[in-house]
């Protein structure tokens, strides 16, 4: 199967129709063979209905539905286990992704060896709730990660079938899934300017406060979690050590200088009654404490599961569509 095109949504029936129908038409001009798999995200509207009816006129069509919502990296996660083209396509479902852009992210992945290929919304028609939060998180990713893109969280992006089923993403990761990609190892990260549609139907799912809030935690997560995800022990044992060391010495210290004092007749005070006394207790107390986060953290790391459990209430689709789409 040449595509697998993974379009998670919520409460999006007004435009379910028109985007299987514009995708359809695109495969059949450029010969795909394809599926395309609704991710349902919990939504309270018509929109299973819509997947239902849209699979029985399009066998191309699969629809998974969550029991409850939990997010769009729910939804993307579920919908990269299920894909199974050579190259997966992500789009969201409001129409504001043209699937006019699938045959060249296509092609930069099959031809020009591209692990992974983000569409950058040059012009955008979002709110300025929504474009703000992300013209500063774009910035602030570019210089944490190194990854030189414009639009991390362009909803429109190319990958290949391998890459999708080695990342895991969870929480509100899918933000950032170009870094995901890169601490997994794919580095052949590249970049299209894509046409963005102003919004046809509904109004958007995301913007607003919570967006400078979340965005700089989960940015701080994700690379503390591709740096030591596999080895809590190197960052919290090496904190700890310096903190116990310090605390350590200067404890020695303290209780040297007065033993010294008391040698030489000197006025000396009770250890007790010297404030560094408490730093120093304070700094072993700490790097004991993180030494014992390290090891916890081992532990998790090596025995968690479960993280990426979702309830699905119900599934459709999925059979091994004809070799050349169904027009």
């Amino acid at each position: 199967m040449d595509l697998s095109i993974v379009v998670p949504l919520f409460n999006e029936e007004e435009s379910l129709t028109d985007l299987e129908a514009w995708i359809r038409r695109v495969m059949v001009e450029h010969q795909f063979s394809y599926e395309i798999i609704f991710v349902d995200d919990g939504s309270k509207d018509r929109s299973w209905s819509i997947i239902q009816d849209l699979l029985r006129q399009n066998p191309n069509v699969r629809g998974i539905k969550f029991r409850r919502n939990y997010g769009k990296s729910a939804a993307l996660h579920t919908g990269f286990g299920a894909a199974r083209g050579r190259v997966v396509i992500t789009m969201d479902a409001d129409l504001q992704d043209s699937p006019e852009e699938v045959p060249e992210l296509h092609r930069m992945i099959t031809e020009e060896g591209y692990d992974l290929v983000s569409g950058w919304k040059k012009k955008r028609y979002d709110p300025l709730t929504k474009t703000i939060p992300t013209k500063f998180y774009n910035a602030v990713t570019r210089y944490v990660s190194g990854i030189q893109l414009h639009d991390f969280n362009c909803g429109l992006k190319a990958y290949r079938n391998e890459v999708v089923k080695s990342i895991e993403v969870y929480g509100e990761m899918h933000r950032y899934i170009p870094v995901i990609a890169k601490w997994a190892g794919f580095n052949k990260i590249g970049e299209k300017v894509v046409q963005h549609q102003a919004r046809k139907y509904g109004v958007t799912k995301f913007g607003g406060l919570a967006r400078f809030i979340n965005g700089p935690l989960d940015l701080l997560s994700i690379t503390f979690v591709g740096r030591f995800g596999q080895r809590p022990m190197h960052f919290f044992g090496t904190l700890g050590f310096f903190l116990f060391f310090i605390g350590f010495l200067s404890s020695s210290y303290i209780g040297v200088n007065k033993l010294y004092r008391l040698r030489q007749d000197l006025p000396t005070i009770l250890v007790t009654d010297n404030p560094y006394f408490y730093l120093a207790l304070t700094c072993m107390i700490l790097g004991t404490l993180l030494f014992m986060g390290g090891f916890l953290g081992e532990l998790i790391s090596r025995t968690a599961s479960g993280r990426n459990a979702y309830l699905i209430e119900a599934e459709v689709g999925g059979e091994i569509p004809a070799e050349r789409p169904v027009d």
